[in-house]
C-alpha cells in the first residue's frame, strides 16, 4: 500500500472510536502469523504484540520462528525475547504485560496487533482471567515429582477423589497440566474449576477484531517440515546446546518448547538428528491441530468479528494485493463499527 494510502486507512486511530481497537492475529504455528501481521502493521500503523508462550524467551529465537531484527525495525514488536528461559512465564505474566503495551500503542494512535498461537493467552485478554493464588515453589516441586514417580494416570485417580470437577476436564496422561490441579489443590485446598468459577480479572477494556489463518492441513503439514529444516540450517542445534548448558530445570517452560527435547536427547547421544527432526514435526503438527480446534471455536468467531483465511500467509498466489486489501478492509469496518460493549 503506498504512503498515502497508509494514512488514509489511519486517518481515525482505534482510540478515536469510544472503546479502543485491537486486532487479534491468530491460527496455527507456521500459518505465517508473523508475516501478516508484519504486513498488517505497515499498513494500519501497528504495534505488534507476541501472544506466544514460547516466543517471549530470549534463547529461543530459532526454535520458535521469532521475528528476526530486521522485522524489528520494521514495526515496533513487544513481547518477544523479553524472559529469560530460567524463568516460568505465566499468562497472569504476560496479560500484565500485553495490556501495558496495548495501553502504549493506543496512547500514541497505533492499533495494538496481538499476533500468537497460544489460545489462553487470547482468552486472558477477550474473556478475563480468574485469579490463582501462586503457590509456594516446594509445593509446585511436590505436585512435579509425584508425577514423575507415580505417573500422571495414578496422580489425575488421586485428583479424582478431591477435586472431580477439575479432574473430569483433564486428560489422565497430560502430566503438566495435571500436576498442575494437583498443585492448586494442595495450596490452596479448593480446585481449578472452583477457582475459575470465582470473580478475576476482567476481559481487556476493548473491541477485538480478529484474522484467523486457518490452513489446509496438507500444506500446513508441508510449511512444518520445511521450516524445521530450515531451523537446523539456522542453528537450532547450537541453540539448544547452549539451553542445556544453563543446567535448567527439565520442567521450565523453554525446555519443552517444540523441537528442544527431540534435540536434546539428540545431543545426548540417545537418537539420530533425523529421528529428532522426526519427532520435532510430529509434535508440532499435533499441536496445531489443537490451536486450529481452539481458535474455531472462540467466542469472537461465533460472534462474526473474525475474518477466517484458509490459507497460510507466504509470498504467493493465495495472498495477492487484492487478498491483503480484503483483509485491511474488514479490519477498518471492524475498527468503525459502534460500540457494542466491551
Amino acid at each position: 500500500m503506498k504512503q498515502a494510502e497508509h494514512q488514509s486507512a489511519a486517518h481515525a486511530p482505534p482510540y478515536m472510536h469510544g472503546l479502543p481497537r485491537a486486532l487479534i492475529l491468530a491460527g496455527p504455528t507456521c500459518s505465517g502469523k508473523s508475516a501478516l501481521a508484519l504486513d498488517l502493521a505497515q499498513r494500519l500503523n501497528g504495534v505488534v504484540i507476541n501472544a506466544d508462550s514460547m516466543q517471549v524467551y530470549r534463547e529461543l529465537r530459532v526454535l520458535t520462528a521469532r521475528p528476526d531484527a530486521q522485522d524489528e525495525q520494521r514495526v515496533p514488536h513487544r513481547l518477544y525475547g523479553v524472559l529469560p528461559a530460567a524463568h516460568k512465564g505465566s499468562v497472569a505474566w504476560w496479560r500484565e504485560q500485553a495490556l501495558a503495551a496495548m495501553q502504549q500503542a493506543w496512547s500514541t494512535g497505533c492499533l495494538p496487533i496481538v499476533c500468537g498461537g497460544t489460545g489462553m493467552y487470547m482468552r486472558a485478554l477477550t474473556d478475563g482471567l480468574a485469579q490463582i493464588p501462586e503457590s509456594a515453589p516446594d509445593v509446585q516441586q511436590a505436585a512435579r515429582a509425584l508425577v514423575a514417580a507415580e505417573g500422571a494416570p495414578a496422580v489425575h485417580a488421586r485428583l479424582m477423589a478431591v477435586d472431580p470437577q477439575t479432574a473430569a476436564r483433564l486428560k489422565p496422561v497430560d502430566s503438566q497440566r495435571v500436576a498442575r490441579a494437583w498443585e492448586v489443590w494442595q495450596a490452596t485446598g479448593h480446585g481449578l474449576d472452583w477457582w475459575q468459577a470465582q470473580p478475576g480479572l476482567p476481559p481487556a477494556p476493548c473491541r477485538f477484531v480478529a484474522v484467523r489463518l486457518a490452513p489446509p492441513r496438507p500444506e500446513l503439514r508441508q510449511r512444518i517440515q520445511a521450516r524445521f529444516a530450515s531451523m537446523l540450517e539456522q542453528g537450532a542445534v547450537e541453540e539448544v546446546r547452549s539451553l542445556l548448558q544453563q543446567n535448567l530445570d527439565p520442567t521450565l517452560p523453554a525446555m519443552r518448547a517444540h523441537g528442544v527435547p527431540e534435540l536434546a536427547a539428540m545431543l545426548r547421544g540417545e537418537i539420530t538428528q533425523a529421528e529428532a527432526a522426526s519427532r520435532a514435526i510430529v509434535a508440532t503438527g499435533q499441536y496445531t491441530k489443537r490451536q486450529a480446534t481452539w481458535f474455531a471455536h472462540h467466542p469472537l468467531t461465533a460472534e462474526g468479528l473474525t475474518c477466517t483465511v484458509n490459507a497460510c500467509f507466504a509470498n504467493s498466489e493465495q495472498f495477492s494485493e487484492r487478498n491483503r486489501d480484503e483483509i485491511v478492509s474488514f479490519i477498518l469496518r471492524g475498527i468503525d463499527a459502534p460500540d457494542s460493549g466491551p
